[in-house]
């Protein structure tokens, strides 16, 4: 177990230092491509925040592990709101641009209300509910329509039509399109190693604690692998880049479900485990909410706000691991 717990700092260690490059490196390639840090960060930063649960994953699915699948996906979903957009607001209030109230949260709402229909088969008298084969390739097709709006963006602002860009910090218009993308590029690689080497740290340590493998998924996994987004956001804030850190928070959760899930679902069924579909509406529940809180007071996440996130994140997995 010791060793357990110094695996789990040293992948801690590898998550500040690589989202903290890697902000500096998004938000310079933002300025030298000419598009804005909150299109950077619903496609290059969430993605690439993401890669853990997907490493995860893809690793589960091969070895038939399921369960853990289902709970690191939607688990991961509501930390990436209830936990890190809360945590994130405590450093400053996040403002929040028009076009991710009017287009980006709710398609993220969407999705989610769309993976959880396809998953509750059991409720349309369909048998056991699973994410199928069939389930995941509808999944699969859903991001050409995310990646559809991203794209037109990007080549929009590109094209100089896009008016309202938020500016890039000075630091990160002094460094070069090369080291831009090299910064990124280590930042996510020092991301993606950290996120894996603190699940297996933090998984050792609840196998020795005894904890079953589907709240090890909702809990420890879909945690740590949300750590790279948590790290990235929080930086990011820090740094005065909030776009950067809500586009990571709304682009992993798509990515999550259309991207993680749907591929996960294709190399093997991932069949939803008792209390899953509660797990599945709480995660819509979630995504309301931040859509309502980012619309409200003047388009920006307060504290106030935040504690109520957390709030509801903290007291239903604090019920799903005792009660559930």
């Amino acid at each position: 177990m010791t060793l357990d717990l110094l695996i789990t700092a040293f992948g801690l260690f590898l998550l500040v230092g690589g989202g903290d490059v890697m902000v500096r490196g998004s938000a310079a390639l933002a300025s030298r491509i000419g598009v804005s840090p909150l299109v950077i960060g619903l496609t290059v930063v969430a993605f690439g925040t993401s890669a853990p649960e997907l490493s995860v994953n893809v690793v589960a699915a091969f070895r038939g592990n399921s369960s853990m699948s289902f709970g690191n996906i939607f688990g991961s979903n509501m930390a990436n709101i209830g936990l890190i957009v809360a945590v994130t607001a405590f450093f400053g209030p996040m403002k929040i641009q028009s076009i991710v109230v009017s287009r980006e949260v709710p398609m993220m709402l969407l999705v989610t209300v769309v993976a959880a229909t396809l998953g509750a088969d059991s409720l349309w008298g369909d048998g056991v509910s699973r994410f199928s084969r069939g389930d995941g390739i509808v999944l699969l097709l859903l991001f050409t329509v995310f990646g559809y709006y991203t794209l037109r963006d990007l080549v929009r602002q590109r094209a100089g039509e896009a008016v309202d860009l938020p500016g890039v910090p000075d630091d990160a218009q002094e460094i070069g399109l090369r080291s831009a993308i090299a910064l990124t590029a280590a930042g996510l690689t020092a991301l993606a190693v950290g996120g894996a080497v603190t699940v297996h740290g933090a998984e050792g340590v609840a196998r020795a604690m005894g904890v079953s493998e589907t709240i090890i998924g909702l809990t420890l996994v879909a945690i740590g692998t949300s750590l790279p987004e948590l790290v990235t956001s929080v930086v990011a804030t820090m740094r005065g880049q909030p776009d950067i850190a809500i586009g990571n928070v709304v682009g992993s959760n798509i990515f999550n479900l259309v991207i993680v899930l749907g591929t996960t679902s294709v190399l093997r069924p991932v069949p939803v485990p008792a209390g899953g579909l509660l797990d599945m509406v709480v995660v819509i529940g979630l995504s309301t909410l931040l859509w309502l809180t980012s619309a409200s007071g003047g388009q920006k996440i307060i504290r106030a706000e935040a504690v109520l996130l957390l709030t509801v994140y903290l007291g239903y997995m604090v019920t799903r691991t005792v009660l559930i």
